[in-house]
């Protein structure tokens, strides 16, 4: 069999892999030793330790181990439990909370969605059920030995993408796994192997029976992933576009596909800087609507000389954002409305009338300041919009000069009032 031929245990010396346990998070680090202290087995796994052989920062340090929940929660007191399909600990340290989970075994050849996912197993059997082979590495800190089940190690230094097992299977087994192989191809320019490639082109249509949640949850991580022009890109390039939100999958056909891939190249930028402040969730996804809108807009009204107020470009927002998202995916209603006040408030920042503001007066919208980000990444795109920001972000910062002054009232003394 294609999957048993594949296990093969190999241990790397920190002289083969080179990865310094001082660029491991220190309250890792103390997890780890008091998990083996109470004596259970306790590795770094997955993403951090991929990421830290490819020399890029964590943003996670998950850490796998043999004890179980409740033995976990035995030992830290700032442990909590939480999920159900997917038993895990959470370990908070002031703000930062450490993901620990149990090593969990399966059938990892049943061609059948993955619904339960709380039987235990060993660090091999744990290993086999992860999703591709870079994924499926265990780092020992305690001998700074890299443990290798499966062949990850070699596929990073090769830079291939790999599933582990058959791809057809593990792909049905879990669809949202052919968003999550594109995601990790954009993010390191990695190359899928042609087993895996075949199947997530011909499996692609069971991606329609994963969560929403789930899949709108990977879209918004890539959208902060500063590779977000790469996976969109490549999600329309494999057909998924067309899946998940037809109508956006159109505009990335069209020959204004650029629109939507230069706004998403200046979040990727913006990302870059290292000064950054994080976006919301709405600002990011304004980036994936507004060329569209925008295009709606000005291909039915603006270019026919018909201006529209403030209260018909909301109607128009609204009607735009259930044709892309209603037919699969459904926003929350804070997300949705937030959406939607801060594209409606481009067209107040810069009126169609003239590429200068009108009288500026800033709003009563909680929203705003989110519009005003959004603006400033289509400053970085249209330069000429620069002045108009720094002119109602003069405005934002002072905001007593805005508001409009009362004339007082003349107060009649008795004697004018007599006469």
């Amino acid at each position: 069999m294609y999957f048993r031929a594949l296990v093969s245990q190999r241990i790397y010396s920190f002289e083969e892999h080179q990865l310094c346990r001082k660029k491991v998070d220190s309250d890792a680090l103390y997890v780890m030793q008091k998990l083996r202290t109470a004596g259970y087995i306790a590795y770094l796994v997955g993403g951090s330790v991929r990421d830290l052989l490819l020399h890029k920062n964590p943003k996670d340090f998950d850490i796998c181990t043999s004890a179980q929940p409740e033995e976990i929660k035995k030992i830290f007191r700032n442990c909590i439990l939480v999920g159900r399909r997917f038993r895990l600990a959470h370990i908070r340290f002031g703000k930062k909370i450490l993901e620990v989970s149990t090593f969990r075994s399966g059938d990892n050849e049943l061609d059948e969605l993955i619904v339960r996912d709380n039987k235990w197993g060993t660090a091999k059997e744990d290993a086999l059920r992860r999703d591709f082979t870079i994924n499926a590495l265990f780092y020992d800190s305690d001998s700074q030995s890299i443990i290798d089940y499966i062949g990850g190690f070699e596929d990073i230094k090769k830079q291939v993408l790999r599933t582990i097992g058959q791809p057809f299977i593990r792909f049905r087994q879990d669809p949202v796994r052919m968003l999550r192989m594109l995601k990790f191809q954009a993010r390191f320019g990695f190359t899928i192997d042609d087993p895996s490639h075949i199947a997530l082109l011909e499996c692609r249509q069971e991606i329609m029976k994963s969560s929403p949640a789930r899949i709108l949850e990977e879209l918004l991580r890539m959208l902060e992933s500063k590779a977000s022009e790469s996976f969109f890109r490549l999600l329309a390039e494999h057909g998924f576009m067309h899946l998940l939100m037809p109508s956006l999958g159109d505009f990335l056909d069209s020959k204004d596909a650029e629109e939507i891939f230069s706004f998403l190249k200046g979040i990727d930028n913006y990302f870059m800087e290292p000064d950054h402040i994080n976006l919301s969730r709405a600002v990011l996804l304004a980036a994936l609507v507004f060329p569209i809108l925008e295009k709606k807009i000005y291909t039915r009204y603006v270019n026919r000389d018909i201006i529209l107020h403030l209260g018909q470009i909301h109607e128009e927002v609204h009607e735009l954002l259930d044709e892309i998202f209603r037919p699969f995916i459904n926003l929350s209603r804070r997300l949705r409305t937030s959406l939607q006040s801060i594209l409606v408030s481009q067209y107040r920042i810069t009126p169609f009338d003239s590429k200068k503001p009108r009288r500026i007066r800033i709003p009563q919208d909680p929203d705003f300041l989110q519009a005003m980000q959004f603006f400033e990444i289509r400053c970085t795109l249209e330069p000429a919009f620069k002045v108009i920001w720094e002119q109602w972000n003069l405005a934002l910062t002072n905001p007593i000069s805005n508001k409009r002054r009362r004339r007082k009232k003349k107060i009649q003394t008795d004697e004018a009032s007599a006469t």
